[in-house]
């Protein structure tokens, strides 16, 4: 069975985190509350957690996994990011977006795009993240809790701990999260692209609400 941290969502207890950042490091996966919906996480660079998560979603080697930073600066060590691009990210984090950016050296070659050396990342406003981010003094690997076959993501912890109490290493109850997913804008070559609409505005980035997607 998996271990089930509640952990206050304003005032995170410094000895959960701690233990939370220690299991993530042990090559752990964990399931964690964000500012849009719960996720699955685990150490950066860790292949073996890495599959477990493809595995527990059904993901293919096509599918985008999000670096989850704890601010700008972390950020701009695994993406390429110009002065017109840090404008726009510092308008619009933290919050509930996934930004796609040219990756940096830094990214492990299994993370990218197979085609494109891209990346998604993203900054979180949730003390819960920000703070095991700060204890893990580096990204976590993440993609949204969503399930096989579900509609929506999970996002009371109680269903969580019966779904994957089994599956995961650690589950922190933070609360309930929403259903809604980040929105996902690409920023390459300049240029804002919305991908998803979700959570996130993307009216700060001059994109419409009403943008047809595929």
């Amino acid at each position: 069975m998996s271990q089930f941290f509640q952990i206050h969502p304003n005032n995170p207890q410094v000895r959960l985190i701690r233990q939370a950042a220690d299991i993530v490091r042990q090559g752990g996966v964990i399931a964690y509350p964000t500012d849009s919906a719960y996720a699955l996480g685990c150490q950066l660079g860790n292949k073996a957690a890495l599959e477990r998560i493809r595995r527990l979603r059904q993901l293919d080697d096509k599918h985008n996994f999000t670096l989850v930073c704890r601010d700008l600066s972390e950020l701009g060590v695994y993406a390429k990011v110009d002065n017109t691009t840090f404008r726009l990210l510092k308008a619009a984090t933290p919050g509930p977006y996934t930004f796609i950016l040219n990756a940096t050296s830094e990214v492990p070659r299994l993370l990218l795009h197979p085609k494109r050396r891209t990346i998604g990342l993203r900054v979180p406003d949730h003390q819960i993240t920000l703070d095991l981010l700060e204890a893990l003094g580096e990204p976590l690997l993440s993609v949204t809790l969503i399930l096989p076959d579900d509609p929506l993501p999970l996002t009371d912890p109680e269903q969580i701990r019966d779904r994957l109490g089994k599956l995961v290493d650690l589950i922190i109850d933070g609360g309930a999260c929403t259903v809604e997913p980040t929105t996902v804008i690409s920023l390459l070559d300049g240029e804002a692209e919305l991908l998803r609409e979700g959570r996130g505005d993307p009216e700060p980035f001059g994109l419409s609400r009403d943008e047809n997607l595929d």
